[in-house]
């Protein structure tokens, strides 16, 4: 029976993963590495070679402790590296990582094969068992992912969406600190995306980092904190998600006169690019330059009342393709 890779073992204080022997590959002394109090994992320089292809390419990223940190990309982007990397089930041909020491984890890099026949709780009992766990976590675990009341139902009468939170509760035997999740809402309908979503959230309301690989932009957005985008094995941007998405500030005016107020924004000191849209002007900043009560308030003083002012935020999707392009 194929379930899915796990390890809920406390971690150690460093770890690098070379690869012996290979021209080019690392295999000095331990590089030192500081998790700080308020991260979970620190990633420097990882590295990995199949032969000629490169999947990841001094990869350095801090996943901060209680957060759902999005790692984001097209698939062939190396994220399902990157997680077996730090996972342990893949040794990276150069680079570092180090966890916090002392944290359990649950992991879900495949999709489970569980007993179609037997029932949610039944099959749990045999991924404990496997993993050498005890019983009494099981309850819990079901209760976690909301089928304590379907616990007595076989497999096979469970939803996609069921499915996959019976997959995801499993990872939770050991009560895992940390869960780690590669595409886990793939193949899955709305509804089951939706249950899963909510799940994710529940997870860091209940004191967990997740940490969660996915090429689907728009449930990044809906559900991480914090993301990195990677394309070809390379981090393009990573942070809070709003810092991501912020790279300048897009400001849309309306007054009664666009040409007057067009002429207006152009003298800001700030030098702000001002371009036409339909009906409205976009005026963009620098992020964090200027605040939309500054901007009513200079363009009152120059005479021009404004009928419509927002502040437009990139979605995940267009700062994405800015990147990756």
């Amino acid at each position: 029976m194929n379930f899915h890779k796990s390890c809920q073992e406390g971690f150690p204080e460093n770890r690098i993963r070379p690869t012996h022997g290979s021209p080019g590959f690392y295999s000095g002394a331990p590089i030192p590495l500081r998790v700080s109090a308020l991260s979970i994992l620190s990633v420097q320089g990882l590295a990995k070679n199949y032969g000629s292809t490169q999947a990841l390419q001094e990869v350095n990223l801090e996943v901060p402790a209680g957060s759902i940190f999005g790692v984001l990309g097209p698939n062939g982007s190396g994220k399902t590296t990157l997680l077996g990397i730090v996972l342990e089930i893949l040794l990276a041909s150069r680079g570092s990582f180090r966890w916090a020491p002392g944290l359990k984890r649950g992991a879900l890099l495949e999709t489970p094969n569980f007993y179609s026949y037997l029932t949610g709780r039944e099959n749990l009992e045999i991924v404990a068992e496997l993993r050498g766990r005890g019983r009494d976590g099981l309850s819990q675990a079901l209760e976690s992912v909301g089928l304590d009341s379907y616990e007595s139902m076989p497999f096979s009468k469970y939803s996609l969406g069921m499915k996959q939170r019976l997959a995801i509760g499993a990872t939770l035997i050991g009560q895992p600190e940390v869960v780690v999740l590669d595409e886990p809402t793939n193949g899955l309908d709305p509804a089951g995306i939706a249950d899963v979503r909510q799940l994710i959230r529940d997870l860091r309301g209940g004191g967990k980092t997740v940490l969660l690989a996915s090429h689907m932009l728009d449930e990044v957005e809906k559900v991480c904190t914090h993301v990195a985008i990677l394309k070809k094995g390379k981090v393009l941007s990573q942070g809070p998600l709003e810092d991501v998405l912020r790279d300048e500030d897009r400001l849309e005016v309306k007054s009664d006169d666009l040409e007057a107020l067009q002429a207006l924004l152009q003298k800001h000191p700030l030098n702000p690019k001002v371009q036409r849209g339909e009906g409205c002007l976009n005026v963009v900043f620098e992020a964090g330059a200027m605040k939309p009560s500054e901007l009513n308030h200079y363009c009152l003083e120059g005479g021009q009342t404004l009928g419509h002012l927002v502040l437009r935020k990139k979605t995940l999707e267009s700062r994405f393709l800015e990147l990756t392009d």
